[in-house]
């Protein structure tokens, strides 16, 4: 499994700024290793971020992103102690799921 996701939530007047850096290799499929073969193309397709039951934010990801992204986005509505689950799913068919309270 994918080392853990940084996942930080902070309210503030109504407003959740939400930050993620997510470690992945990000890999486009156009590098070539020492050997000067093809590293297959692995990258994070989807990512969808929910607060309880209820999805706040959902992303879809290419190849032109960078290793270990990072994502900011804001949400209105959750408050101070709840939830959010970022979960993201890559080109292999792996996922990854970590959670953070809202401060």
């Amino acid at each position: 499994m994918a080392d853990p996701m940084r996942v930080r939530a902070a309210e503030v007047n109504g407003l959740v700024d939400v930050k993620v850096l997510m470690r992945h290799d990000m890999e486009t499929g156009q590098r070539k290793d020492a050997a000067g073969k093809v590293i297959p193309a692995w990258f994070i397709t989807n990512l969808v971020a929910k607060v309880g039951a209820k999805e706040v934010f959902k992303a879809q990801f290419g190849t032109a992103i960078s290793k270990d992204p990072f994502l900011n986005f804001k949400v209105k509505g959750p408050k101070k102690g709840d939830e959010i689950t970022i979960t993201w799913f890559d080109s292999r068919g792996e996922t990854r799921t970590d959670r953070a309270l809202i401060a």
